[in-house]
């Protein structure tokens, strides 16, 4: 017997219903992941303009000269910053939203969108996690250090490990992954655990950058100095505040 008019009505409402469901539990999936990778409000920088730096660009003295910040800061970030807002624009990518999440889905852009849209974000956070005031990590954040690598100093050692050990360019983190624990690694040119397709995944808590622009000027090849006396500038309030918000 052919189906009836109502029977037809009742089965497609069904099949929509169904799809319906279904999209909504893939969007529920993809949105629980995305928090396990970024964190709940997680936004640091946010959005696809470049700030004013927190400090004067001599404050860093004990381990970046102010030539050194000027031109870091009013040319390489300053360039990132703009070629993301081009990439942007001939991508279709809207620039009130949200930079770090941009990141979790950066798979989908090109290669100019994925170097800038890092690059940028990299820079704003790195000048955040910098401060003149240095300090040292407190309360959950360094118990969470002890428990993860034994003591701060161990922590420090693997930390620098990392950045002398990327080779070329790139940056060392610390980050919590997607079970909310602290990890430490690197990545390559401007790529950073936010991204779907970075070899590290998870939600920055603190990044250094180790491109040479970064510290040539008074370390040259001295890597491992400039990382030395970097520690003496890490805004540890910042870092654990924000893990803080993130555990």
């Amino acid at each position: 017997m052919a189906p009836s008019r109502r029977d037809f009505l009742v089965n497609t409402t069904k099949a929509g219903l169904g799809l319906a469901i279904g999209s909504s539990l893939l969007a529920a999936c993809n949105n629980s992941t995305r928090k396990a990778v970024t964190g709940t409000n997680f936004h640091p920088v946010n959005d696809f303009t470049q700030k004013p730096l927190p400090y004067a660009f001599n404050a860093l003295e004990a381990a970046i000269d102010a030539r050194t910040m000027e031109i870091h800061y009013g040319k390489h970030a300053a360039s990132y910053a703009s070629n993301l807002q081009d990439a942007a624009k001939a991508e279709g990518v809207a620039t009130n939203g949200s930079i770090e999440e941009l990141l979790t889905r950066i798979s989908k852009y090109s290669a100019k969108m994925r170097n800038n849209a890092g690059g940028h974000f990299n820079h704003e956070f790195f000048w955040k996690t910098m401060s003149p005031d240095g300090g040292a990590p407190s309360g959950a954040l360094l118990t969470a250090i002890n428990a993860s690598f034994g003591s701060l100093d161990a922590f420090k050692k693997q930390f620098a490990d990392a950045g002398t050990g990327r080779f070329g360019s790139g940056w060392a983190w610390l980050y919590l992954d997607g079970d909310k624990t602290l990890r430490i690694g690197s990545t390559p040119n401007q790529d950073n655990p936010l991204m779907d397709v970075s070899i590290i995944k998870g939600t920055p808590l603190l990044g250094l950058d180790v491109w040479e622009h970064a510290y040539y000027l008074r370390y040259q090849n001295k890597r491992a100095d400039y990382i030395a006396n970097w520690w003496k500038v890490v805004n540890w309030n910042y870092v654990t505040q924000l893990h803080q918000s993130l555990s």
